[in-house]
């Protein structure tokens, strides 16, 4: 039984879980307290990038699915826009994803991170927008469609590219990129 305890304890990363619990901590209340979608959306995206080269890919997507759900309940995203969540959470998922994927393909690159940031930033745009476009037909009222197209078309690029410029900063400072 002694075994059993020493061996999970040495499997469990102390720092690596209270740097994923601030993080999401962090994470949690940014969309109670900024309500601006271009302040708090690239605030977000750094903090899911950081996430990504700290902690790991695994914990940056289970941050991924926090700040839809945070916005929603702290006022930043209208009621009427519940139902596209679950796009919005998939679209994090992307974002994290492809930097992941592309920075490590092309890790020998200097310019890897701007590339894997752009590929991302990009593809969370282009899923969002045409998330909404078929969801906003069915759902939305019409009058509604206009505001919501402008907050899920390029403010979307813009604060996943403005998150990735914020978090490479960080990340330079803490010598991890």
């Amino acid at each position: 039984m002694d075994n059993l305890k020493e061996g999970t304890i040495e499997r469990i990363n102390l720092l690596a879980i209270t740097k994923f619990l601030g993080l999401a901590f962090l994470i949690s209340l940014i969309p109670f307290y900024i309500h601006l979608q271009y302040f708090s959306g690239p605030l977000i995206n750094a903090i899911l990038i950081i996430t990504l080269f700290i902690v790991g890919v695994r914990e940056a997507f289970i941050l991924a699915l926090v700040p839809s759900l945070m916005a929603l309940s702290g006022g930043l995203l209208p009621s009427i826009l519940a139902p596209l969540i679950p796009f919005i959470m998939l679209s994090n998922v992307i974002f994290i994803y492809l930097i992941d994927r592309f920075f490590f393909i092309f890790r020998s690159d200097k310019y890897s991170y701007w590339f894997s940031l752009f590929i991302a930033s990009l593809a969370k745009f282009l899923f969002l927008y045409f998330s909404l476009n078929i969801i906003s037909k069915i759902l939305i009222k019409e009058d509604l469609i206009l505001k919501v197209a402008e907050m899920m078309s390029w403010p979307q690029f813009f604060t996943a590219f403005s998150g990735g410029m914020i978090a490479f900063i960080f990340l330079r400072f803490i010598k991890r990129i």
